[in-house]
């Protein structure tokens, strides 16, 4: 791999950008002081948290109908990686996301089946409201036992090979959007999502709340409020959300739109380890934006195998910012991802494939291009 540059961005702890926890209104999990519910492996400064979205977000824009096995196996093949957070279904209607049919089967396959791993996996399931919330917890409690809560995740998460689980949430930052995803205005879209979160804490599992289009949005332009999205974010994590992803959902966001974003996010109080980044790629600007993000401090990113991705409400968006190109991105700079490449690239291969659909990840089809050049020359 290559680890040329050995860039090395502030880390979390010594940034300027967050806030002392005494000037928020709210806490998270990240608050814990007690030493006995540390990690009993503390990441490095320079390790950088991907969030490999997927088979959820990756997926959910496919016109083709994608088999229950497909989804289990990609899973599966993700976990092998090293990724330590999976998106791994949606519990909302198929009749409005056809593509997450089948998110039952996958968390009873997760929750009863030993997925192999090189360590502890958190697998994420989109609850846009209290029904699918609902429906998520009552696997939980028929299998009892099979996944580990957000305090034993807390205390040791490589206890006994069991996943951790995670409920997520779906804000946007203008109301036109939410009115076109949510089919509600924000203000009614957070009091839905206050019932998921809750319902989350009470079945001892982490919530991460997503807000989309923070950078750009399809229906209002360039013109959204950061402002407005640290409000939105503040409170999510009032409700109990563990962490705040910041969704450039048309990939219209710009360097200095993302410094502009992130002031207003520390601003609030809102703390660089409470927050993950997740760009599109649309125009290109991903990675240009994460290493904005980098500097400000954030460690955790959402990233699709393959550049899989779009929405099904924002005409014209591409897909996520590719996993492979993230890796290598971050090891270009001296930070590790602690994915293997090779690995990470062969499934953006076989995916794409299976979809019948380009690999859109650069750095996947150049490490797949050097490995056959090898063959050949060997």
């Amino acid at each position: 791999m290559i680890r040329s540059l050995r860039w090395r961005a502030p880390s979390v702890a010594s940034s300027s950008s967050p806030s002392p926890s005494h000037l928020r209104r709210f806490a998270t999990a990240s608050d814990i002081k007690n030493p006995a519910a540390a990690p009993s492996q503390p990441r490095p400064d320079n390790y950088v948290r991907l969030v490999e979205v997927g088979p959820r977000d990756g997926l959910q824009n496919e016109k083709k109908s994608i088999p229950l096995a497909t989804k289990i196996e990609l899973i599966e093949r993700l976990a092998k990686t090293g990724v330590s957070y999976i998106e791994a279904g949606s519990f909302v209607s198929p009749k409005w996301v056809p593509q997450m049919d089948h998110s039952s089967e996958v968390l009873e396959h997760i929750l009863t089946k030993n997925i192999s791993s090189p360590g502890p996996v958190t697998f994420s399931f989109l609850a846009p409201n209290a029904k699918g919330a609902a429906n998520a917890t009552a696997l939980l409690e028929k299998h009892p036992g099979s996944y580990l809560t957000q305090a034993e995740s807390l205390r040791d998460p490589g206890a006994s090979g069991k996943p951790a689980l995670e409920l997520a949430v779906f804000a946007a930052a203008t109301e036109s959007f939410s009115k076109q995803n949510l089919n509600c205005d924000i203000a009614t879209s957070l009091e839905k999502f206050r019932d998921v979160i809750q319902g989350a804490k009470q079945a001892g599992i982490r919530a991460r709340a997503y807000i989309s289009v923070v950078l750009g949005c399809p229906f209002e332009g360039y013109d959204v409020d950061p402002h407005k999205v640290a409000e939105i974010a503040t409170s999510l994590l009032e409700m109990g959300a563990d962490e705040i992803s910041l969704g450039d959902t048309t990939g219209l966001g710009t360097a200095p739109r993302v410094q502009e974003l992130l002031r207003c996010i520390s601003a609030a109080g809102i703390r660089n380890e409470d927050v993950a980044m997740h760009f599109h790629d649309t125009y290109g600007q991903a990675l240009v934006n994460t290493a904005v993000a980098l500097e400000r401090g954030i460690r955790t990113f959402d990233s699709s195998v393959g550049g899989l991705g779009g929405c099904p409400y924002s005409p014209g968006a591409t897909g996520n910012v590719a996993t492979e190109n993230m890796v290598y991105f971050a090891e270009t700079l001296g930070m590790d991802t602690g994915i293997d490449l090779d690995a990470m690239a062969d499934i953006g291969d076989w995916i794409t494939g299976e979809l019948g659909k380009p690999n859109e990840s650069a750095v996947g089809k150049a490490v797949l291009g050097a490995r056959r050049a090898s063959a050949s020359a060997s």
